[in-house]
């Protein structure tokens, strides 16, 4: 272990646990932080790197990376090991983000008809509706890991302000991509679904895209600003297809 090992309660990370019976997962916290993720990131990357044997798949959700084993030819106790010295082998939540991660920027209108919730949820922070959209779009997040629904982006953090709750009841339905807001946190949703989220932007980026070679088109690590455009522009990049004006470039 490092020096920088997180506790909480009678549990310190970072941890090793079973998950079934062909699974393990390595923890480095309970609840989301910018180092618990950044960690877990840099982790399977390193697994990936590192291609131990009996590891079939690995996958990232917002502080924890997950392995999945060859149920038939691994051996659980070995590869277990294997992960313990390389979780000691370095400070993990120090650690450089992967390489390959991309800086996409995605035109967004904040509120209209098309976003109604921007002034409930700037209210709930303390800020004006223009202060939260002008805030929101000049933030670059990251994408934290991707789950739900298909494709679907958790991004963040926003600052602590942001940390105000879901909302008590579900909207009925938001479309696809609407950009909502809790626990400082942003979401952009891959498919129409109801949430308790508020939904303080849309877009007209596809983010699921299963006719594609890749039909997931944002990757964990890529980081994001939600740039604020004019309703007549938003109008005229949907049309262009389906990334909706959105450009990206490598990180370097």
């Amino acid at each position: 272990m490092t020096d920088t090992d997180r506790s909480a309660g009678n549990v310190t990370f970072p941890r090793i646990g079973s998950v079934g019976l062909d699974g393990l997962l390595v923890s480095f916290g309970d609840r989301l932080s910018e180092a618990g993720n950044r960690a877990a990131l840099a982790f399977r990357a390193a697994v990936e790197r590192e291609s131990p044997e009996g590891v079939a798949e690995t996958s990232t959700s917002l502080v924890s990376t997950f392995l999945r084993l060859d149920a038939l030819h691994a051996d659980p106790d070995a590869v277990a090991r294997e992960m313990q010295a390389l979780l000691d082998s370095r400070d993990w939540y120090s650690a450089d983000l992967p390489q390959g991660r991309r800086l996409w920027r995605i035109p967004t209108i904040y509120g209209t008809d098309l976003a109604p919730q921007l002034e409930e949820a700037a209210e709930e922070a303390g800020l004006s509706p223009e202060t939260a959209a002008r805030e929101i779009a000049g933030t670059r997040v990251r994408v934290q890991t991707i789950g739900f629904a298909p494709g679907q982006p958790y991004l963040g953090e926003l600052p602590e302000h942001w940390n105000i709750p879901r909302q008590q009841a579900l909207t009925e339905r938001v479309p696809v991509g609407a950009l909502v807001l809790a626990i400082r946190q942003l979401v952009l949703f891959s498919v129409s679904t109801p949430t308790g989220w508020r939904h303080i932007g849309q877009t007209g980026f596809r983010l699921f895209r299963p006719e594609a070679e890749e039909p997931f088109v944002l990757r964990p690590g890529d980081e994001v600003i939600f740039d604020s455009v004019e309703r007549e522009a938003y109008n005229r990049l949907c049309d262009a297809g389906p990334d909706g004006g959105a450009t990206c470039e490598a990180i370097r």
